[in-house]
């Protein structure tokens, strides 16, 4: 994971943590209000702090497994993770920016792409210059890696 996509997911963390006392008091307005078992209130809030709970699990989780690599301190001529890579359709020269990225800080619209996806496995060892088919919507293309970058 980048440096970038580590501090995104403790930013996360910590928004789900100051959410625990909020929900307590809801819990214990809810239980104010007499029984529990029709009461609308509790049941949701419950809800919500399992979901809550759990995903501050998993990004708990996550943090305490993730290797942190910094793209800007790599270098190299082969597609590798952290790497933006430029790519060149051989039919119609549309060009696309990627970067390789881990898998909770993956965004196509923003640019970023996970390491585990179809296209990344397509491109990981490859350099400048080198074709590769790679899956799209429409079927398979073939890109040229017109340029590597570790930024």
């Amino acid at each position: 994971m980048t440096p970038e996509g580590r501090d995104k997911l403790k930013e996360e963390l910590a928004r789900l943590k100051t959410e625990r006392p909020k929900i307590s008091k809801e819990i214990g307005a809810a239980i104010e209000m007499g029984d529990l078992s029709e009461n609308f209130e509790y049941h949701s809030a419950k809800d919500r702090q399992g979901m809550i709970e759990a995903h501050i699990r998993d990004i708990e989780g996550k943090l305490a497994r993730i290797e942190v690599i910094d793209p800007s301190t790599l270098s190299g001529d082969r597609v590798v993770f952290g790497a933006t890579v430029v790519l060149a359709d051989t039919d119609t020269d549309e060009e696309k920016t990627y970067q390789i990225v881990g898998e909770p800080e993956a965004d196509a619209t923003k640019g970023r792409i996970s390491i585990q996806s179809p296209i990344a496995r397509a491109l990981l060892r490859k350099e400048v210059g080198d074709e590769v088919k790679v899956p799209g919507k429409d079927g398979p293309r073939t890109v040229e890696i017109i340029d590597i970058r570790f930024e």
